[in-house]
């Protein structure tokens, strides 16, 4: 009987913290251990890989990476991630574990489905399914469309419930979790946290784990090993998306996502309060990439949710590398591409 590969599926909302997460797991998994990477992005500028092959470490190669770029993995179940991981289990090298990164726009089930086809099956189960949530999103009521509701709710301690498709799909995501993880407890004070953890625990399935992080550190013994095979208990794991529209199809119309190079900035600082000032203006819920510092021989990578921008230096240029700022801008349709790169290129104006 072949010994099936587990696999870790890490799923959860825009900026909640996977690529870090994923950082930490590559990091401090067991020396030995190798590790196949399968990184989902949305839109066309992959940033995530670039990210995480920064992390130095043998136990996921750069080779070992791969990135599905051309969709939302929920969506190109057939066209993209079949064929991948066909090709990942055809090479020579068996690895040790999977781990799966989904975009932040996913929808989980049709992703679970595809572990039961027969030329996946045999070979692959699945570990366990990680939902990561952003503790202080979620206590600022960012799934909310009405902001004056946001507030009243604020005062009443819960969290909005609305219907909107960013509710909607924070809810499949629950659903389907083995374990949550509450990433940024650290910004959230104490009794807030637990109105936060609390209403998780109404939308998780009974008997699911719950965890605090910081920086996504988590113990690397509660992400692997679970043992799950949550492909075989899809039923029990219901999709509020496919209970309300019957399973079918669905197209990402009420999100946008496009990306903007800049060959120059003025200085670091600029760049961040300007991507600041352009987040607050046009209501993006999601920016992400790197930067090239003038006078920094490493590359600043850049996550930003809501208001919150955070930047560190991930690793150094490498030999030859073109040296440009390459951002991925992500909110709900229709985005306005021209004034937000307008207003992102005020950063490349200072340098002239």
């Amino acid at each position: 009987m072949i010994e099936k590969i587990p696999t870790t599926v890490i799923t959860g909302f825009l900026g909640a913290g996977k690529t870090t997460l994923v950082r930490h797991l590559l990091a401090h998994a067991p020396k030995g251990k190798r590790i196949a990477l399968i990184i989902n992005e949305f839109g066309d500028l992959g940033v995530d890989k670039d990210i995480l092959a920064g992390c130095g470490d043998d136990t996921c190669r750069e080779e070992d990476m791969v990135e599905l770029s051309n969709g939302c993995i929920c969506c190109t179940v057939a066209d993209e991630f079949i064929p991948t991981m066909q090709a990942l289990l055809a090479r020579p090298e068996k690895f040790d574990h999977i781990v799966i990164e989904t975009s932040g726009l996913a929808l989980p089930q049709p992703l679970i489905r595809a572990f039961n086809w027969p030329e996946i099956k045999a070979q692959v189960t699945i570990d366990g399914i990680v939902t990561v949530a952003d503790a202080a999103a979620l206590a600022e009521g960012r799934f909310a469309s009405d902001e004056a509701a946001v507030d009243a709710q604020r005062r009443q301690d819960e969290m909005l419930d609305h219907e909107t498709p960013l509710g909607e799909l924070f809810e499949d995501q629950l659903s389907v979790a083995d374990l949550v993880i509450v990433n940024k407890a650290d910004l959230v004070d104490p009794a807030m946290l637990d109105i936060v953890e609390a209403n998780l625990r109404a939308e998780m399935r009974p008997g699911v784990g719950l965890i605090r992080a910081r920086n996504g550190h988590v113990d690397i013994a509660a992400l692997l090993g679970m043992g799950m095979s949550s492909e075989d208990d899809i039923a029990n794991r219901p999709s509020h998306h496919e209970l309300e529209h019957g399973g079918e199809t669905h197209e990402h119309d009420d999100f946008d996502s496009f990306s903007i190079r800049l060959p120059s900035i003025g200085s670091k600082d600029e760049l961040l309060a300007v991507i600041e000032a352009t987040i607050r203006d046009h209501d993006v819920l999601r920016l992400k990439g790197f930067a090239a510092v003038p006078g920094a021989n490493a590359r600043l990578a850049i996550q930003a949710v809501g208001p919150r921008v955070t930047a560190y230096f991930d690793r150094p240029w490498k030999d030859g590398e073109l040296r440009e700022t390459a951002l991925v801008v992500i909110g709900q349709s229709p985005l306005d591409h021209a004034a937000i790169t307008a207003s992102l290129q005020r950063a490349l104006a200072v340098a002239a």
